[in-house]
């Protein structure tokens, strides 16, 4: 009997025990529940009517300040631009702001440079615009917006016109000046005939200037996959050889073809003929009298589909370490008197990057002074591309409604300081040679 008493005062104290866990477990648990979060300080009874609604789908970063400049509410996004820290506005401009509105009720805008969260260093600043309005007789309303890339693609728009700007200057008032040149020189038949040639070139310049401008605003606006089709590699590679068949007869420069046979790319046939076109003439323009241009085609494994490569490979006059990280910009040019000696406008190689973008592919380079340089465009195999492309239409519509690659030296699976290795004494695949 004593046992069985024993027993029941046990269970009577376990049973205590857990009642009063169980209870302030529900009190910690109501505690942690009325702690205020990120996004809201204080209590949401503070703030007028509707103004919890509608800074919550409000783009810009927001911060409601009381009249101690404590933070009521604030915005995921201002805590990740660093506009608040321990419950306080943490850039002094936008504070003293707020005070100046809160004393006499004018609502005020600024622009600031903020250092990015994390980091000190001035290139990393972030460009934003703060607006401060009285909000009810106790509050202030800050608005800031992220102007960082606005600012950048202004900068780019802005260089861009100014380039445009100097490289339409140059030939236009070379026309000018040889027109000139022509009337005073009415009576000389040969300064005639002489100024008339440099005319023909300085229009020539000029004509492929507005061409690759047009071409390289379309290949930014349009998208190629929408009349794309299957697209022989080959067909590619001779045509860009045709292109350049001229500047290459006429310094002697060999064109070799090689690499794999039969091989296919999906996309724009006429944006890709001109990037490939592009490379090929560059590497003949930079390249010295008798040397070698060389073309080829494999094919790459890749995750999601296998990839063409080709390779544009000179013997010209290399690439500085320094030029390379500039070289697809839009206007800029290794060596400006050789491409004004060329007629080279600065946007070939950018026209070639967004075409290899927009396409899922890329354009890389290797390049050492004095050993010349490769150009390697990496473009989806066409069968990969097309199934993929496919894939994104239909979802579209849902939602609305390895082989070698041969230039002259195999490639044995061994590291090489030049990625193809195209100019040997050996015989190239296929080659087709200009006289």
């Amino acid at each position: 009997m004593n046992v069985n008493a024993a027993i029941a005062a046990v269970a009577a104290l376990a049973g205590l025990c857990t009642g009063v866990i169980a209870m302030l477990a529900f009190r910690w648990s109501e505690r942690e529940q009325a702690k205020p979060t990120r996004s809201s300080l204080h209590t949401d009874a503070v703030l007028p009517p509707g103004v919890d609604t509608v800074l919550s789908v409000l783009r810009s970063s927001a911060v409601v300040l009381d009249e101690a400049d404590s933070v009521v509410k604030a915005s995921s996004a201002a805590y990740a631009l660093g506009l608040v820290r321990g419950g306080k506005l943490a850039v002094e401009p936008m504070l003293a702001m707020a005070r100046d509105t809160r004393r006499d009720g004018e609502i005020r805008q600024i622009e600031l440079d903020l250092p990015r969260r994390g980091t000190g260093r001035g290139g990393d600043a972030l460009a934003v615009s703060a607006r401060v309005a009285p909000l009810g007789s106790r509050l202030v309303l800050l608005l800031v917006e992220d102007l960082t890339e606005a600012r950048r693609i202004e900068a780019v728009r802005r260089d861009f016109v100014a380039n445009v700007s100097h490289e339409l200057k140059t030939p236009v008032g070379a026309l000018s000046l040889l027109s000139e040149a022509v009337m005073d020189a009415s009576d000389d038949p040969e300064a005639v005939t002489r100024f008339a040639g440099r005319m023909q070139v300085e229009a020539t310049r000029l004509t492929s200037l507005v061409q690759e401008l047009i071409d390289l605003s379309r290949v930014q606006n349009d998208d190629p996959l929408e009349d794309a089709e299957p697209v022989r590699v080959d067909e590619l590679v001779a045509e860009a050889i045709d292109r350049c068949r001229h500047q290459a007869g006429t310094k002697q420069i060999t064109m070799a073809t090689g690499g794999t046979a039969d091989l296919h790319v999906w996309g724009n046939r006429g944006q890709l003929a001109a990037a490939l076109g592009n490379l090929v003439e560059n590497a003949v323009n930079y390249s010295p009298a008798r040397t070698r241009v060389g073309i080829a085609a494999r094919r790459i494994p890749a995750t999601g589909g296998d990839l063409i490569e080709i390779a544009v490979t000179d013997q010209g006059i290399g690439i500085s370490e320094k030029d390379r990280e500039r070289i697809f910009e839009r206007f800029y040019r290794v060596d400006p008197a050789r491409s004004r000696q060329t007629g080279g406008t600065g946007l070939g190689l950018a026209i070639v990057k967004h075409v290899a973008a927009s396409h899922g592919g890329e354009v890389t380079v290797w390049s050492a002074e004095g050993q010349g340089s490769t150009f390697t465009l990496r473009l989806p195999e066409a069968g990969a591309a097309r199934d993929r492309d496919r894939s994104r239409s239909q979802a579209r519509e849902s939602s609305e409604s390895s082989e070698s690659y041969d230039t002259g030296a195999d490639l044995d699976g061994e590291d090489h300081d030049r990625p193809y290795e195209t100019f040997t004494n050996e015989p190239l695949s296929a080659p087709e040679v200009l006289p």
